[in-house]
């Protein structure tokens, strides 16, 4: 791997709590517009101009113009702040007993492309050119792409001594994460941390495939301008986590259905014989066998054990939860044509446990739920070296990061 330090643009010491947030799709539009009204160093302000400006709302190009707008602002107030030399990041959240902890760097777009770092899931071309459009109109990455890669003792060795300094930030967050991050900005260590990570041989996409994939789409575009190329141009690089993949908190992404396409339970139970031994189950039950899923229909829980003329568990797509559901029972039971795009199809991150799962159907919101298994890495990393993509929303990935924490400017 080829990483690259930067001089990243960040928050003061004494607003890292206030500016850094989390992913604006996990608010609901109530908190969204608690937090803006009541703090006015979030960075929802940039994300969401219009919202703190009073205008009406705005998309495309036109918000681009204004996120940057209101970017430059936080900068020229000093909320925002620059560092004077190329410097990494070791950041580590923790929370409920558990720790994440790795390295910020910028990440080579040509790993990218020659497939040093590897993808497992398919972007949609249309948001690829809207994310593009984003950074081009911004000029800036404000979350990191997450990346994992085989645990290296080497580097690992290395980021606890220097943990043991004093950090630059430590706050908790109202979702009760607390969070540090070091800067690394002495040249010795900037160098030997990258030729560390020159002894990884691959990395692999967790979650940010659309962003690292506009970053190079952003790459490419800049290339065929009339400026003279430059390889060391902040364009040629995406800002990125990497952490050791035995860090990797990977839990079951599971489905919701609010109807079952106007058919009766019982035939859409005879119908699920065809490919499924299904047995009722006395309590909640989570799957646990290669072949197996769970379902909660009318108050009972099912197991659901594909039949060998399905189950196919020496190849990497078809032997997953998420595609043998897709094949077998949305598309052709229930009429589920594009999962990204019915809105009959909802989903539940594993965290919330399946009894969420089985109250947001006794609610009477949904007709049945589907409880799969989580990907695990071996899975995801075969999935990646095969050159395959995973159905989409088959992994529900942690560490979640938060925007506005460290900025890579791309200019």
């Amino acid at each position: 791997m080829k990483i690259k330090a930067f001089k990243g643009i960040r928050p003061t010491r004494d607003k890292a709590h206030l500016v850094a947030s989390r992913s604006y799709l996990s608010y609901s539009e109530e908190v969204l517009r608690e937090k803006l009204l009541n703090n006015p160093y979030t960075f929802l302000h940039i994300i969401h101009p219009e919202e703190s400006l009073g205008t009406k709302k705005l998309s495309g190009k036109e918000k681009y113009k204004k996120v940057r707008e209101k970017y430059l602002k936080f900068l020229s107030e000093g909320v925002l702040v620059k560092d004077h030399k190329e410097t990494l990041y070791i950041y580590r959240q923790s929370s409920d007993g558990q720790s994440f902890i790795g390295v910020i760097a910028a990440s080579s777009v040509d790993d990218y492309l020659n497939g040093v770092i590897k993808v497992h899931e398919q972007t949609i071309a249309s948001r690829e050119e809207m994310f593009t459009d984003y950074l081009e109109s911004t000029g800036f990455n404000a979350e990191p792409v997450l990346l994992t890669y085989p645990k290296t003792s080497s580097i690992n060795e290395w980021i606890e001594i220097y943990v043991n300094r004093r950090p630059e930030y430590e706050f908790t967050t109202t979702n009760r994460v607390l969070h540090h991050l070091w800067h690394v900005d002495s040249e010795n260590d900037v160098a030997e941390l990258k030729m560390l990570f020159k002894g990884v041989k691959t990395a692999y996409i967790a979650d940010g495939h659309h962003r690292s994939a506009s970053s190079v789409l952003c790459c490419q575009r800049k290339k065929h301008t009339d400026l003279p190329e430059d390889g060391n141009a902040a364009y040629n690089y995406f800002m990125s986590f990497l952490i050791d993949d035995e860090q990797m908190r990977i839990y079951d992404y599971n489905r919701l259905m609010r109807d079952i396409n106007g058919l009766s339970v019982k035939d859409f139970m005879m119908k699920l014989d065809e490919c499924f031994t299904l047995q009722k189950m006395e309590a909640v039950y989570a799957p646990k066998l290669p072949a197996e899923m769970s379902m909660y229909i009318e108050g009972a829980w099912y197991s659901l054990i594909a039949k060998d003329c399905i189950y196919h568990p020496d190849h990497c797509i078809s032997s997953l939860d998420a595609d043998m559901l897709s094949k077998h029972i949305l598309r052709p039971l229930l009429g589920v044509k594009d999962i990204r795009k019915d809105d009959r199809v909802d989903f539940l991150d594993g965290k919330q446990g399946l009894v969420a799962l089985q109250d947001a159907v006794d609610s009477g919101g949904y007709r049945v739920a589907f409880a799969l298994k989580p990907v695990s890495i071996q899975q995801l990393k075969r999935v990646a070296d095969q050159k395959q993509t995973m159905p989409p929303k088959s992994t529900y990935i942690e560490p979640k990061l938060r925007s506005g924490l460290v900025i890579y400017s791309l200019e």
